[in-house]
Order: C-alpha cells, then structure tokens, then sequence
C-alpha cells in the first residue's frame, strides 16, 4: 500500500491571501511553453515530458498521481477499485457515460485494449514499458463498466504501474482497425479536444464539452507553444505565455522576479529526478568496482550541492530515492555509504588509494554528455572538476540528443551523465534502473548481479510495507557500494508562472499534473 507524504515545496511567493477559497471561474485560454517538442503521438512508446505536456490533456487514465498530496493513486476513469487479499487480483469499477471526442462509449474493452497494447504490443508498436507489465496474466471484463486485472504473482508496485500517466486509454475500436493510430492521431476522452499542431509552433486544444465530469474542465481551451529554453524568461515577461511547466533554473527565477515580482507566483522543491554517473561495465577499467568507488568517491556531492544549486537545478544529496520521500535513505545511514561521507579529504585519499590499487593511477576517462545546458554541462563540468582533484583527467563528450541516447542504448560510451526520473516515488520504477542488463532495458551500465536482481524481486513482491523499506534500504546501500550507476545529486525543481493561473499544483515531478482538468484563469 502506497503512504501519502505532504508535498514537498520549499518556496510559495506571490499568493495573495485567501485565494484558496476564490470559486473557480470557467473561462480563457492557457497559453504555456514547452521546451522540446515531440516527434510522434503514441503515449506508450513515450518517456519525455515533451508528449505529456501538450498531448495528455486529450487523454484520460485508469487511475492516477494525485498531484496534491504526492505519492497517492486516485481514480481517473475508475470510480474504485479493491484487491484481493493474496494481491493477485485487482478490480475496477468505472465511470459509466464516458465518451471518446468522436462520440463513442468508452467500457472496459477499451481500458483492456489499452493495457494489452501496452503489455503485448502488436508488431510494429512499440512499448517502452511492456517489461514493467510482466506480472498480467489475464484482463477480464465481465461487464461495460468493470475490468479486472488477474497478476501472475504479487506485485507491490502495481497500482503505481497503472498509475503511469504515459497509460493514455485509446480506443478499442480504433486500435482494431489501425493498432498504430496512436501515433499519428490524437484522439481519446480527456478534458481537452485536439485542434491543431503546427509543427515548430505551437499546438492547441479546446474543452470537450462531452467530458464525463460535470463542470469541468475550466478552461475553454491552451495553447503549448514550442521554444528554446532561452526564450521562457522573455516570453513569460512579455505575456507570451502565462507557464513553463518543466522548470526553470535559479537565474531563471531571479530574472522574472527581479523585474515582475508582483505578477508571479513561485514554487519550489526536490524534483521527482536524479543525475547518474552511468559507468559502463563491458569496459574496463570500469568493470572493476574500486575504479567506479574511486570516481564516486572524489565527488563532494554536499559542497557541490550547495554551490551548484546557485546555477543550476542541481542541489539535493541523496540515494537511489528521491531525498525527503519515503522510501528515502535517512541522512545518518546514507553518510556511511561508499562516496556519500562528510570528510571528503579522506574520501579523495581512498579514492586514489583504489586507483592504484586497480593499476590504474593516471587514469584518463570519457565524460558522455549531451548539448543542452541545463543542468548537463554543469553537471559534467562539476564531475570533471571532481575527478581532477584525484589526478583523473576527462574528456567531455557532449553530442546532440540522438546520438547520446543511441549511444547510452548500444553501449558506445564510457561514462555517462542520464537524468533517471519517475512520475513518482516508486521503489520498483527507480530500481529497475540499476539492475541486471538482461532484465532492464534502462540499465545502461550493461553489468549483471543476482544479489541486486534478489533484492529487486523481493522488494517488489512483499506486500509488508516495513520489510518492504528494509529491502529498499539495503538495495540502495548495495547499489550506491557497487557503483554501476551512480547518483551525483537530485534535481530542484522550480515553477515560477503567472499568479492568474490557478488549480495547479506543484509536484516533485514534471510528469504528474499534466491534465490541466482543475486549472483556471483568474484575469
């Protein structure tokens, strides 16, 4: 069972008092940027937020994040649900009178067609997820408005499974006739009706008036447009747009509350993301653990903290979970884990002692980065200051997107900086990072290790919630002592927009909140 934990915001400025009981007025256009822009439609074939923000509006969920009161799983399309007591099944009961934007029912079929593409998917789909979805047995629908999902064995992290808000339901019918249509085609049952996307532009939406909850949305329609990140600061001051929904750096912050305090409103909190240092084991000298302890070491992650949180997103100390959560290792064990104590001269005198050790003294490393800013070339810039300290000297490899992430999959790199992010905080989603190469798709350091593997399938199929935190605990221990992947230091996640937006909530993730169904304008 999932605990909710009070969310996590470090700064408010700019509410004026009492706004939390103002009657929501229905009315006006959203207009936000997005930083990036997506190149295909499919949710299930998407991890970026670059879909999320501008399509998942158009799409409903089974069930979802609350991103009031994070982690807690609320009903979306489902009015409820139970589970049995062996945890093998999960029944769900839903809205009946839903409709798709083109006028057809939404029921069942359609929620099990959904999750089958997602674990099954036809040839020529891909789902990105479709390990995560092992556990499924069987998806029954004994009627219009229940579907029942039947698991192989216990899984603790189901309901966050579903929970996904990368599960956009899609049409049964539609997905029958073109099990490919999610990728060209937005069209599904959520709060917002497409109306165009003009590509390098902008992309917009208008209220379904047929949406099945009664009064909402608010909104009668947004527009996303498709910017720089150089051009957020500018076009929020100029009334451009009203938000950016990702996050903006301290500079950022600064500069909008430095010449418009009074017309925004700011948040701010440890950010649902980490940067790993990612060393890849099929080559050595990385395949030996005291050169991967010896590069974890050097990092004086609590000095580099505070000083890199002045420039950038980077800030928070933490493990394998996300620092303040649940799941989070206390501060008096994480600084007894290899690379995470306070004296870092002893740290750096170990490190080098390692090195030697390995035979590698002198050692000369490739730093694989990418080419955007914020927060990569500090990072790598951080770390590579880091590594000098122990005579390590780096090359910094930064190349452009597509070739970083084909590079991280086919295993042409050394070492490399990646951002792992969550919807929320999930022991099972963050530790599938870091397991075997054969067993996850997203590890990319290529090593293998039953003992984590064990640890990862215990965690995952307790249903005790304490020994659950102690099996998470030890995993992140393991983890951060093996060095396969390293986390240098958690994200800071700051919002700053327009005071007039209200109904959105600020969250340790920029992939939860992304339905604009409770957000309205206040002009």
């Amino acid at each position: 069972m999932l605990r909710a934990l009070p969310l996590l915001a470090a700064a408010i400025v700019g509410l004026t008092t009492g706004a939390a009981a103002q009657a929501p007025k229905r009315g006006g256009t959203l207009n936000f940027a997005v930083v990036a822009e997506t190149s295909g439609y499919d949710c299930h074939a998407s991890q970026t937020f670059a879909l999320l923000h501008p399509v998942t509006p158009q799409y409903s969920l089974l069930v979802k994040w609350d991103a009031t009161e994070n982690p807690r799983v609320v009903g979306d399309l489902a009015t409820s649900w139970t589970t049995s007591p062996d945890g093998l099944t999960y029944t769900f009961k839903l809205h009946e009178g839903v409709k798709f934007h083109d006028g057809s029912p939404l029921t069942s079929e359609d929620i099990k067609a959904t999750f089958e593409r997602i674990a099954n998917p036809p040839e020529g789909v891909i789902s990105v997820r479709k390990e995560r979805f092992g556990d499924v047995a069987a998806i029954d629908t004994p009627d219009a408005a229940t579907v029942i999902f039947r698991l192989k064995a216990p899984n603790a992290s189901f309901l966050a499974l579903l929970a996904s808000p990368f599960n956009c339901v899609y049409s049964a019918a539609k997905l029958k006739n073109n099990p490919k249509y999610p990728d060209t085609e937005v069209m599904g049952s959520g709060a917002f009706q497409f109306v165009e996307h003009v590509r390098g532009s902008h992309w917009s939406a208008r209220r379904f008036d047929g949406y099945f909850r009664p009064g909402r949305p608010y909104l009668d329609g947004y527009k996303a447009f498709f910017v720089k990140s150089t051009a957020v600061v500018p076009g929020l001051l100029g009334g451009q747009f009203d938000a950016e929904f990702r996050g903006q750096n301290p500079s950022e912050r600064d500069q909008l509350l430095a010449k418009a305090k009074d017309r925004f409103v700011v948040h701010e909190g440890p950010w649902a993301t980490v940067m790993l240092l990612i060393f890849n084991t099929a080559r050595p000298p990385f395949d030996d653990v005291r050169v991967r302890q010896a590069l974890s070491l050097a990092l004086d992650r609590y000095r580099g903290g505070a000083n890199l949180s002045k420039i950038s997103i980077m800030k928070h100390v933490g493990g394998i979970m996300r620092p303040g959560s649940e799941w989070a290792l206390p501060e008096t064990e994480l600084e007894k884990v290899v690379g995470y104590g306070h004296d870092i001269d002893q740290s750096r005198t170990t490190a080098r002692r390692l090195l030697k050790e390995a035979g590698v003294d002198g050692l000369k490393v490739k730093l694989f980065n990418r080419t955007v800013a914020e927060p990569y070339t500090p990072s790598g810039i951080f770390v590579i200051d880091e590594w000098r300290k122990i005579g390590v000297m780096t090359e910094h490899l930064q190349v452009e997107t597509k070739t970083y992430f084909d590079s991280l999959v086919s295993g042409n790199f050394d070492v490399a900086l990646w951002p792992a992010t969550e919807p929320a905080d999930d022991p099972t989603s963050m530790l599938y990072y870091f397991i075997s190469h054969d067993a996850s798709t997203m590890s990319y350091s290529r090593h293998a290790d039953k003992t984590l593997d064990e640890l990862y399938e215990r965690q995952n199929r307790t249903l005790d919630g304490a020994e659950r935190t102690r099996l998470v605990h030890e995993a992140d221990r393991y983890i951060l002592s093996q060095a396969y992947a390293v986390p240098v230091l958690w994200w800071n996640r700051i919002i700053v927009h327009n005071k007039k937006i209200r109904g959105w909530t600020m969250s340790p993730s920029h992939f939860q909140g992304t339905d604009l169904v409770e957000v309205w304008i206040d002009e």
